[in-house]
């Protein structure tokens, strides 16, 4: 019988949050829940009383009282939250005080800064002082167009601590891509940097943000964050706002005030990739996150003060919101700016040595690049203090969770992690309880009534379906920026399945309770009609040597579809008629002839959105001879022009 590849000890599982939270239920509610599966299920079947729970287990500090916990419509997305509650989110990432390190910020070159919880808080005292003086208020939005350094966090939190919402992009977004986004919601103050490093690059930001202020009328503030360019200057730029640099414009000291919010204020806009059309505006509120953010790391991660987390990740991306929320817990944040294989593909792993990390955070593509460049951490570092690995961004192939128990570390908690930008948060993620099985994320999220229906709604049990949440949960966005009607809301999520949570995910749940995720619904191939998610096919073929990546579309040929695999590959590695008679006898010794592609063509690059996820829908619009809209959203859009017009794809 197949053995999970890890199991937490009996003193960890005691020692967790997870394990005191099911004692506190039991002993509130007079229950006798034996484990994991029976707290979920008693969460879903009692939101409020889980709800309250959780805010009482973290201390959520009330300005007023809620009225109660949910007042819930006949259907999605008809719910309040703790009505008539407020509380400001700001509050709860800076209540620790003392001299503990809260912010390690570590550049490329090895530049190092810190700030202890002390430090941080006379920071955001300062500049929520001078943003307050500039008119910043509740409601108005602060943009940042800042690399993931100690001032971007610094700027949230003055932002929330004076009720304003906050929205971010990354130095990498092309000028039409910042434009698409911060050009929708009207920001009234933006940070930005002048420039940044990657790569062993230093890239000057002042013609791009110069073209961004000309299109950005709504500004009255604009603060200027020399970080790599140390001779920026308020000259430099043009805009009919007030422009300073970051260190002139406030002082740090003193203490932060907390204006009282509602529970469904919004706090944070974040944007869909845009690869389809414009951006969508996705508002989130200042309670919803900070509870599920509570409960995610506080219980499925179980960080805690003594903790150093890190998670690999730009302020383009949710990750970045979700590893901010870690000082809400009291944990000390790395964070990090700059390539992460850049100059050694250790460069990542060498923090977690340097640093005491123990809850570590990357992507599903990190990983797999660490194996395919055959570095062994297991061998060359320390790692004592690692205690969880987490990747997300795409499914973490079957292949990866060897890896890691082999060449990685063998004691640490390996969680596989799903949810998005859409809830700011997850559906299914880590557990500290629980065995990791190979390919499987762990389990649902406690409260979310996560599901996998077919399409005539039944749910299914080691099928593959669509990945729902049938029930309300307090992360779900208020709704979409300049979307009154919320129409394009209703339509972006439950149409599916009327007035239920439909994510877009291609997924499957297993025996253990945990969920695989096999791509993105759309994204899913049909050949002959029979649904297969690609990520079926991308661990096949991480299985290749010569292979480095890969992306398969479904082509529209000869009345059916066709499987086309392209495929990067390791210098010096040609795509001859034996390597792909070898890609397709690994596809097929390990799926289903249907899963075989049909075509397999060798490309130089393949495109990506700015998160680094992979874009099958782009390439898919250029092979048919569609317009890919908001090329400004990808990493690397002239990667598509490989796809154009191939010959091998004639016939």
């Amino acid at each position: 019988m197949p053995q999970p590849l890890w199991r937490p000890c009996a003193e960890r599982v005691a020692a967790s949050r997870m394990e005191a939270l099911r004692h506190f239920v039991n002993d509130r509610h007079a229950l006798q829940l034996a484990d994991y599966p029976a707290l979920h299920a008693w969460s879903v079947a009692q939101r409020e009383a889980f709800w309250q729970a959780i805010a009482d287990v973290f201390d959520v500090r009330w300005h007023a009282p809620a009225e109660c916990v949910l007042r819930e419509g006949p259907a999605m997305p008809d719910a309040q939250w703790f009505p008539g509650a407020t509380l400001n989110f700001a509050e709860h990432l800076l209540r620790r005080r003392d001299g503990h390190p809260a912010l390690v910020a570590v550049a490329e070159d090895g530049r190092r800064e810190q700030l202890s919880y002390a430090q941080l808080a006379a920071h955001v005292a300062g500049l929520q002082r001078s943003l307050r003086d500039a008119g910043v208020g509740v409601g108005d939005r602060v943009a940042a167009f800042m690399p993931n350094t100690w001032q971007t966090v610094v700027g949230m939190l003055a932002s929330a601590s004076l009720g304003a919402t906050w929205s971010s992009c990354s130095p990498e977004f092309g000028t039409q891509g910042v434009i698409d986004r911060f050009g929708q919601i009207e920001p009234k103050v933006l940070i930005a940097a002048a420039g940044y490093r990657y790569a062993g690059k230093d890239l000057d930001l002042t013609t791009k943000l110069g073209e961004i202020l000309e299109r950005l009328p709504s500004l009255e503030q604009l603060l200027i964050v020399p970080y790599t360019r140390l001779q920026a200057s308020p000259e430099d730029y043009r805009s009919s706002a007030q422009i300073s640099l970051w260190q002139d414009f406030y002082q740090p000291g003193g203490a932060p005030q907390f204006v009282p919010l509602a529970f469904s204020q919004p706090l944070y806009i974040l944007y869909s990739s845009g690869t389809t059309g414009v951006p969508k505006c996705i508002v989130h509120g200042v309670g919803g996150t900070l509870l599920q953010h509570l409960k995610e790391l506080g219980l499925h991660t179980d960080l805690g003060a003594d903790d150093t987390l890190f998670y690999y990740t730009t302020c383009g991306w949710m990750m970045w919101n979700w590893l901010v929320s870690g000082l809400a817990l009291g944990a000390t944040l790395v964070l990090y700016d700059g390539s992460p294989l850049h100059p050694e593909p250790t460069r990542l792993i060498d923090l977690i040595d340097a640093e005491g990390i123990s809850v570590f955070g990357s992507s599903a593509k990190f990983i797999a690049a660490l194996e395919k460049a055959g570095v062994k951490p297991r061998e060359s570092h320390r790692l004592t203090t690692l205690r969880t690995l987490l990747s997300t961004g795409s499914p973490l192939a079957h292949e990866s969770f060897d890896y890691v128990y082999r060449d990685v570390k063998r004691d640490v908690c390996l969680s596989s992690i799903s949810g998005g930008t859409d809830i700011v948060s997850c559906f299914a993620l880590g557990n500290p309880t629980l065995p990791v099985w190979r390919g499987e994320l762990q389990c649902k999220g406690l409260g979310m009534d996560v599901q996998v229906w077919d399409e005539d709604a039944r749910p299914l049990h080691g099928a593959k379906g669509e990945l729902v949440c049938a029930r309300h949960f307090p992360s779900m966005p208020l709704g979409f920026w300049n979307d009154a009607d919320g129409e394009r809301f209703r339509s972006a999520y439950f149409t599916t399945f009327p007035g239920v949570w439909a994510h877009g995910d291609y997924a499957e749940e297993t025996a253990h309770g945990g969920l695989i995720i096999h791509g993105r619904s759309d994204a899913v191939l049909n050949p002959g009609g029979v649904r297969i998610g690609t990520a079926e096919i991308y661990r096949q073929v991480e299985k290749v040597p010569s292979v480095l990546e890969s992306i398969a579309i479904g082509q529209e040929w000869d009345g059916d579809v066709r499987v086309v695999l392209f495929v990067r590959l390791r210098d010096g590695a040609t795509l001859d008629d034996a390597l792909r008679d070898e890609i397709r006898q690994v596809i097929r010794a390990n799926t289903t002839p249907r899963h075989v592609p049909a075509r397999i063509v060798q490309v130089a690059d393949i495109p990506r959105t700015i998160s680094g996820k992979i874009v099958e829908l782009a390439v898919r619009n250029v092979v048919h001879g569609r317009p890919v809209k908001n090329t400004d959203a990808l990493a690397n859009p002239q990667a598509l022009e490989l796809y154009r017009d191939l010959a091998q794809l004639q016939n």
